[in-house]
């Protein structure tokens, strides 16, 4: 018993070249191919394959939104992207879409392999210049709410008094706690947050206390 791989991508030397390489491993079987997402969709309601090797851009309908289809009617699919873009354009969309996995064409036949073979078993495989991107990119999109993060139970709920405009004694009577306490929790938010006034913390506390 081997995994079950339906190859997808619109190129036809792409696919053949696949289908023989991949037909020498022993832990895999071809059991298809697709040119486009639109047949790919079909392709497993009919096959019902383990794994999908899925090109990106393609005819007729395009790898994430097979992808999207795919996951909708067989969520027990696995999807591992075999694509020539790394962008964040091409990699965050495959990835919410329910990839397991994203890899380059550029990638060596064998780390290919144990790609298929570790998306199969539930685990995510990223080629390591995607997995860069991804950080750079959740390092500038997600920063502010990570700094969320850093602020105690306590200094939330500070943060929260600042956003309905009460001044320290108000947020200190609200909280039952004393006035430089507030004052020193004001202190530690405004530090972790990198805001410069109460102002600046109000604003930040509706976008990211969700108020």
């Amino acid at each position: 018993m081997g995994i079950n791989v339906l190859i997808v991508d619109d190129h036809h030397v792409v696919r053949r070249g696949l289908v023989f390489f991949l037909n020498t491993q022993k832990e895999i079987n071809v059991v298809g191919e697709a040119a486009n997402g639109e047949e790919a969709v079909e392709r497993v309601k009919e096959l019902q394959p383990d794994v999908v090797l899925m090109d990106l851009v393609m005819p007729v309908m395009d790898g994430v939104e097979a992808t999207k289809k795919i996951k909708e009617i067989f969520p027990h699919v696995k999807i591992l992207i075999l694509t020539s873009f790394s962008d964040v354009d091409h990699v965050i969309p495959a990835i919410r879409a329910g990839a397991s996995g994203y890899q380059l064409k550029d990638v060596e036949p064998d780390q290919l392999v144990q790609a298929i073979i570790s998306v199969y078993r539930g685990e995510n495989q990223l080629h390591p210049k995607i997995t860069a991107h991804l950080m750079t990119h959740l390092s500038k999109g997600d920063r502010e709410e990570q700094l969320i993060e850093t602020l105690t139970k306590r200094e939330k709920e500070v943060l929260a008094e600042i956003a309905k405009g009460k001044s320290n004694k108000e947020i200190a009577a609200a909280l039952m706690i004393t006035e430089k306490t507030v004052k020193t929790h004001v202190s530690n938010i405004l530090a972790k947050l990198n805001l410069a006034d109460r102002t600046q913390a109000a604003l930040y506390a509706v976008k990211h206390l969700r108020l």
